[in-house]
């Protein structure tokens, strides 16, 4: 069985510009967007090192986060679509 995409998850979105800073401009679909939130999260070393659920930020993802410093990867979700529209 072959699996259908989720049309709303290609659809691509305008991406505020503090996520933008993160993830680059857009307008970009949402899996996209999660992907390279991903890629930035690993390549600056800040997934939680005891709870690898949770997302240490930094000044950039701070914005994203509503000025959170930490989140987890569910919260994470609901959090960055505030920044999309």
């Amino acid at each position: 069985m072959v699996r259908k995409l989720n049309p709303a998850l290609m659809k691509p979105l305008t991406v505020s510009d503090d996520l933008a800073a993160v993830v680059g401009k857009g307008p970009m679909p949402r899996g996209q967007v999660v992907k390279k939130l991903w890629e930035y999260i690993k390549k600056n070393g800040l997934q939680d090192q005891q709870n690898k659920r949770n997302i240490n930020a930094d000044e950039k993802l701070k914005k994203v986060f509503g000025g959170k410093s930490m989140v987890n990867m569910f919260e994470m979700t609901k959090l960055v679509s505030k920044h999309l529209s």
